[in-house]
């Protein structure tokens, strides 16, 4: 019984440790985001491009490219410390005022992470997943007029 309590208090630390790496320095934690990204859809491609900013900061451009060529910046993005949490920030074209939107991470687990936004209209959850050195896996969800919604974006790195 004392050897249960024993992994139960040992995986409690590993899992704490690992978030409170992550709250450290984002930059690092996050640094499989960076370069650029995109995904094809029926109208063209969605691209997000990621960059070191200042103080740990990484910045983040969402693009949709048409069919044509033609490209519409759609989001700024940021992944940063406030105080000493971690945030997901947007600024969205033509929504909120044009305000920023913060998410707050509240989970690492699995190379998942998980910002929520609880008071947010939609989404109030953006996850990204690391799939590997090309690969990453981000979706949007939570309820939108009481119904659950989720969109997934699959990126492959250009």
């Amino acid at each position: 019984m004392k050897r249960i309590y024993l992994y139960a208090s040992i995986l409690f630390f590993v899992g704490f440790y690992s978030n409170v790496k992550a709250q450290k320095d984002p930059s690092k934690t996050f640094s499989f985001v960076l370069g650029s990204w995109e995904m094809q859809t029926l109208k063209g491609k969605i691209v997000e491009q990621w960059s070191h900013g200042a103080n740990k900061i990484l910045e983040g451009k969402s693009y949709r490219v048409t069919a044509k060529g033609d490209s519409i910046l759609t989001e700024t993005l940021q992944i940063r410390k406030i105080g000493k949490e971690v945030f997901y920030c947007s600024t969205v074209a033509n929504q909120n005022e044009g305000k920023e939107v913060c998410f707050k991470l509240i989970s690492k687990k699995d190379q998942i992470y998980i910002f929520e936004n609880a008071a947010h209209d939609f989404p109030q959850r953006i996850v990204y997943q690391n799939l590997g050195k090309n690969e990453m896996l981000a979706w949007i969800e939570g309820e939108r007029n009481g119904k659950s919604r989720k969109s997934e974006f699959r990126y492959k790195r250009q």
